[in-house]
């Protein structure tokens, strides 16, 4: 079947795009700089784990006397060169393995390991690099119990549906600006803490150029660790850009396939598509959903985002269906429906 012109015009974009990358790799490496692996955080069970990763030469950046970037602004997120189809060398309990990345530098595989439930570290490396270290979470056999969380006006304030806002928070503003959601580091740490050796995975439709942002944001906000489920931005072969929405859909999909006895907390807002995404999954999946939370955007941020979604009565799902304006009341919610404990209060 011939493609149209619609299709051929972003086939066309989609190789300009990988044309100027590689033009830059190349004006880099002339210049004496050499790629690294950024490593994220991963997820496995007792016998596979996915590692997660992107090959990129840095930026320059000037920096303080103590080490830290000096005023880490977004756009050098953005202003790393991609290594497509870079090789990298995955060591896993002393076994090597070797991984090929995507044309947008990423690294995303399923390598065989027996590793012990919990946080293990592996390290990666490409060409003469020194290895990175790169931390996965080991599930284990008798967990029955995890946590999705969506990012984007979920975990960060961040109004990601406006165009241009989300342009200047995701290009200019100052990394330590960035704000949490109220209340929701709390919420997290508190069903990891009552749920032992569950996992956290944070599925957001943000950029793998901002992971490492994000992993600093979560750090200095006291959220807890969790595997990151980001996606990429630019052309495919077959559409200007990639689909979010889809993007999620797939990642719970797979989710649900590499853990079939876990049930899942999703937790969300009502800005984007979180409340339709969540019940299709448990229309699909009723028997894997511990339940779903959707954090109600404010009257500002819902203007700005172009309205909010409308969340509709979900009493025939089966499942606990909360909603609340902060994580505060969201974990009050969950406390109702017994998916958080209720802690008496000492009089």
């Amino acid at each position: 079947m011939s493609s149209s012109p619609r299709d051929a015009k972003v086939l066309w974009l989609a190789r300009l795009e990988y044309r100027f990358h590689a033009w830059r790799e190349k004006r880099a490496r002339t210049n004496g700089r050499r790629p690294t692996v950024a490593a994220f955080p991963g997820y496995g069970s007792t016998q596979w784990v996915r590692v997660l990763g992107r090959v990129l030469i840095p930026p320059k950046a000037k920096r303080r006397e103590r080490g830290d970037y000096a005023g880490v602004r977004g756009w050098r997120s953005f202003a790393a060169v991609p290594i497509a189809h870079a090789r990298v060398t995955v060591m896993i309990d002393g076994v090597s393995h070797e991984v090929a990345a995507d044309r947008g530098g990423v690294v995303d595989a399923v390598l065989p390991a027996t590793l012990a439930a919990g946080w293990q570290t592996i390290t990666m490396s490409v060409e003469d690099a020194d290895p990175v270290d790169a931390r996965v979470f080991i599930v284990g056999d008798d967990i029955r119990f995890g946590v999705i969380s969506d990012v984007d006006d979920t975990v960060m304030v961040t109004a990601l549906p406006r165009p241009f806002v989300a342009a200047w928070n995701s290009f200019v503003l100052n990394e330590h600006a960035r704000q949490p959601v109220p209340g929701m580091a709390v919420l997290l740490e508190r069903l990891v803490r009552e749920n032992p050796g569950s996992p956290i995975l944070y599925l957001s439709t943000g950029a793998w150029n901002v992971a490492p942002t994000l992993v600093r944001f979560q750090r200095r906000h006291l959220f807890p660790l969790g595997a990151m489920l980001l996606t990429d931005w630019g052309p495919t072969h077959d559409r200007w850009f990639r689909s979010g929405k889809e993007h999620k859909h797939e990642n719970l999909r797979r989710l649900a396939d590499e853990f079939p006895d876990i049930d899942w907390l999703l937790i969300g807002d009502d800005g984007q598509h979180d409340d339709e995404i969540y019940t299709q999954f448990t229309i699909e999946h009723p028997e894997q959903v511990a339940g779903v939370a959707i954090r109600r955007l404010t009257p500002a941020e819902a203007v700005l985002a172009g309205g909010r979604t409308a969340v509709d009565d979900h009493s025939a799902a089966g499942v606990p269906w909360v909603t609340g304006d902060d994580g505060a009341e969201l974990l009050e919610r969950l406390t109702d429906v017994d998916i958080v404990r209720d802690v008496p209060t000492s009089s």
